[in-house]
């Protein structure tokens, strides 16, 4: 008898191929326990359908409910991640990305779905990154209500993989925020960083891995620990205390710092008559963000148009409400300070411009 081609023991065609399927049941297995745990009342059904279900009937307690819907992924920081082989924070990264930007609306996360594409299907591994998104969804809330690994050799290497996925939120139409409810006189709240988060890696990876030379297991003073535990460290996720921050506070706008930085996401959510002054001596940054400035003789502007230099997340708050809102923010053990406010355009030139000025204490 003739034996399939490119078969010659008689294996399964798919695996020799370099897909196992038995590998992918294996790491729905493993991942079925983590799932379980980001779970909300409205999910129906477990992992394993063709789609999720998640019971709308409790949208009808709103006047109009909007939906709000975000798509992303993590980018290179997937590269630290495969070089340490620590996968179980990713999915912090991968749901502070997607569950961040709902909130800036004002909106309520209710489910995500993720897609990993890899090289080769470790179970192991995909349970760890599963397991990372699980314990991201219980901290915003919101349920991991499927998603799709897909193995996918001679495209990825066997170690390689990426990660992406969806969200969906909702908001009550006359609770939404943005640049309408913006309002001459708002101060600027800002919330601390947790580091990196996930934007600006392929600058990082490239001045302190590349040009300098440094390996990800170098004790770095500066930073208190190694080089790959700082690259690492998960992006912090603001979902909860800034919808808290929105029902008890009159908050008017929010912005999720990502690629591009503070000043050309802040103008995202300007009214095009009004300008924001950010004043920088208000905070430091943590120590990562002068080393790659200062190792990579990065200028300041191309460092701040880049990275979040410290700031992830930035709200446009009544200034009564300034204190009650650093308040609530602490509540969720989270520093926030008034970093800058909002006034009158000075000129057409800079109408919805975002200024930084000053300088960080020691820079």
């Amino acid at each position: 008898m003739t034996q399939p081609a490119g078969d010659p023991s008689g294996e399964n065609a798919y695996a020799a191929a370099g897909v196992s399927i038995e590998a992918g049941d294996r790491a729905v297995e493993l991942m079925k326990g983590w799932v379980e745990k980001a779970r909300r009342p409205e999910m129906i059904g477990g992992i394993g359908g063709f789609a999720g279900l998640f019971d709308a009937s409790a949208l009808k307690a709103y006047d109009r409910p909007l939906l709000a819907s975000s798509a992303d992924g993590v980018g290179t920081k997937v590269a630290i991640a495969q070089a340490l082989d620590k996968h179980d924070t990713i999915g912090f990264d991968l749901v502070g990305m997607l569950v961040d930007d709902l909130v800036v609306c004002g909106a309520e996360p209710l489910f995500l779905t993720d897609y990993i594409a890899t090289g080769r299907v470790v179970p192991e591994r995909i349970a760890a990154i599963v397991k990372g998104i699980a314990e991201a969804c219980v901290e915003a809330g919101c349920a991991l209500i499927g998603g799709e690994t897909a193995e996918h050799p001679g495209l990825l290497g066997p170690d390689e993989y990426d990660v992406a996925g969806s969200t969906t939120g909702v908001v009550e139409a006359e609770r939404l925020l943005g640049p309408g409810r913006v309002r001459p006189g708002d101060v600027v709240i800002a919330m601390e960083a947790s580091g990196l988060h996930s934007n600006g890696y392929s600058l990082v990876r490239h001045v302190l891995l590349n040009e300098a030379g440094w390996s990800l297991d170098r004790s770095v003073p500066e930073l208190g620990r190694t080089l790959g535990e700082e690259l690492l460290e998960p992006t912090r996720i603001y979902a909860k205390a800034c919808l808290a921050l929105a029902a008890q506070t009159r908050t008017h706008a929010m912005s999720h710092v990502t690629g591009g930085g503070l000043a050309a996401n802040l103008e995202r959510v300007m009214p095009v008559e009004l300008a924001a002054t950010v004043d920088r001596a208000t905070w430091t940054p943590q120590p990562i963000f002068d080393l790659v400035r200062q190792v990579g003789s990065v200028p300041q502007p191309d460092l701040e148009m880049t990275l979040n230099c410290g700031v992830g997340m930035v709200a446009l708050v009544d200034a009564e409400d300034a204190d009650a809102a650093i308040r609530v923010l602490d509540g969720f053990g989270l520093r926030a300070w008034v970093a800058g406010t909002v006034g009158p355009g000075v000129d057409e030139a800079k109408q919805g411009r975002v200024t930084l000025h000053g300088q960080h204490p020691g820079w």
